[in-house]
């Protein structure tokens, strides 16, 4: 099956996802026209003797000394002092999903980018090709300098990139791929390194894990109060109305649909700790932020960021800061505290279900064999290293701004490292969720009861089926990742992904 992206749609979570393998961009023409016109522009302002970042100047703080004469020297000028980032490459698809971000901010024709470089951006994207750009270097503040400028030197045949997963030099991968090197001149250079299509797509792709592992915490929760009997009364929909939140009262509605049929028993408390009875105030709140996050994903996947920008109808070619990360950098700091305090939920979630004193009796640590077995313990020790590890982790990048440049950047977003880590903070929630996940599965094995609610009962199935019971011991690090890509699946169909649709159930 051909996966296809248009250039003339709307860019969407789901494209960068698919951008990981191959995929086929459609470029219309009407793209291609906007573009072709843009860059006929660019060509009348330098013939007007217009004075243009990056094609007649230096670059950053050097924007006052004159560029190099020729074009096609000056993109040299442009990427070979970029040339200095360190640390780790990053993961091949975030890399392919920041191109195909780069490739639809320069298809709107306002960045007089040359036609034959979108041309070569589909290509490269329908291969297996991918740049090796570093981690570390970008402040988010001139667009993604240098990961950017690594990437488009290995679009030219320069430094390194990955052929099916193996890295190799940048020539090489070329020849390996059926791909040409890119020539560029001094505009389109820096038209590929001027935005920030790195912070844009890792924050895009650190939303959509965060948003799966918010609904299957959601499910989990559901899951957990039945097999323990709660009284689901903490959902009741007049409660949660009188607290005026919407996210809350969506959360409490998808939750409600989960937990239809299910039975309390009777043996617990009136009121239940707050990892349960405040479980849909506390994801209610993390939806009202992820809703914020969505709104600067989307306009950040519809937006052009480069500078400057020419817009040949107007007769204008306009310098300003679009290549500013702060609304992705203010965006990723909020969904780093939302992964926290997702992860602390689900984190005492587990130590409630592990302990005898607070789950209805059943044996500590779920052990099958207490003492002679050990159950979960070394999964609540992993998860409560791994939550704080995300504690640990998530101080404001968006309030770490440094002066750099010669103070030509005396302000910075840091927006770069905010989504990155933001990016790393999902994985990890992940498998907090899939620790939690299998807790459960154990919890029945080791007598607690069966759900009385269909759709928890159709979660515990699915773990049942694919996760044997921890009896005896054994490693059970592989059981945590398959029971995330169970609940994941999950998801889908047992949680709403539009909230407002159950408002009313």
């Amino acid at each position: 099956m051909t996966i296809q992206v248009d250039l003339a749609a709307p860019l969407h979570p789901a494209d960068l996802r698919l951008a990981a393998g191959p995929v086929t961009l459609v470029i219309s023409d009407e793209v291609r026209n906007r573009v072709t016109t843009g860059r006929t522009f660019l060509g009348k302002a330098l013939g007007d003797d217009r004075a243009i970042y990056g094609a007649t100047t230096g670059f950053g703080a050097l924007v006052g000394y004159a560029g190099r004469a020729d074009q096609r020297d000056q993109a040299d000028n442009t990427l070979a002092h970029l040339g200095a980032g360190q640390g780790p490459d990053l993961a091949p698809d975030v890399v392919r999903a920041t191109l195909l971000v780069r490739a639809w901010s320069l298809a709107r024709g306002a960045s007089g980018v040359s036609p034959h470089v979108i041309d070569a951006l589909a290509a490269m994207l329908g291969t297996t090709f991918t740049p090796a750009m570093p981690r570390l270097g970008s402040v988010g503040a001139s667009g993604d300098l240098i990961p950017l400028g690594a990437a488009a030197q290995a679009l030219r045949g320069r430094g390194h990139a990955y052929v099916d997963g193996v890295r190799m030099p940048a020539g090489d991968a070329l020849t390996k791929a059926g791909l040409e090197p890119l020539p560029l001149d001094g505009r389109d250079a820096l038209a590929l390194v001027n935005g920030t299509s790195l912070t844009t797509a890792a924050l895009t792709l650190a939303l959509d894990r965060v948003r799966a592992a918010h609904r299957v915490v959601q499910m989990l929760t559901c899951l957990l109060a039945d097999l323990l009997g709660s009284d689901p009364q903490f959902l009741d929909p007049a409660l949660l109305a009188a607290y005026g939140h919407s996210g809350a009262i969506d959360v409490g509605a998808a939750m409600r649909a989960t937990c239809a049929g299910l039975r309390p028993s009777g043996s617990r408390p009136l009121q239940e700790p707050y990892s349960i009875r405040c479980a849909p105030q506390l994801l209610g709140a993390a939806e009202d932020a992820l809703r914020y996050v969505d709104g600067v994903v989307a306009a950040d996947l519809g937006g052009v960021s480069d500078n400057p920008l020419f817009f040949p109808d107007d007769d204008k070619v306009v310098h300003g800061g679009n290549f500013f990360g702060q609304p992705a950098a203010f965006a990723a700091d909020v969904l780093s505290m939302v992964i926290a305090q997702i992860g602390n939920l689900a984190e005492r979630q587990l130590d409630l279900l592990v302990d005898p004193g607070r789950n209805g009796g059943l044996p500590p640590m779920l052990a099958a064999g207490p003492g002679q077995q050990h159950g979960l313990q070394g999964v609540q020790l992993a998860s409560t290293a791994l939550i704080t590890e995300i504690r640990r982790d998530t101080v404001p990048a968006s309030a770490q701004s440094l002066p750099t440049n010669l103070h030509n950047q005396d302000v910075i977003p840091l927006g770069t490292q905010a989504a990155l880590r933001a990016l790393d903070q999902a994985e990890l929630l992940r498998l907090i969720t899939g620790s939690l996940g299998l807790g459960l599965r154990q919890a029945v094995h080791v007598g607690a009861r069966r759900p009385t609610a269909a759709g928890c009962d159709r979660a515990l199935r699915a773990l049942e089926e694919a996760i044997a019971p921890i009896d005896p011991d054994r490693p059970l690090d592989g059981d945590v990742r398959t029971v995330v890509a169970i609940l994941e699946k999950l998801e889908k169909s047992l949680i709403s992904r539009s909230y407002g649709e159950r408002r009313d159930a």
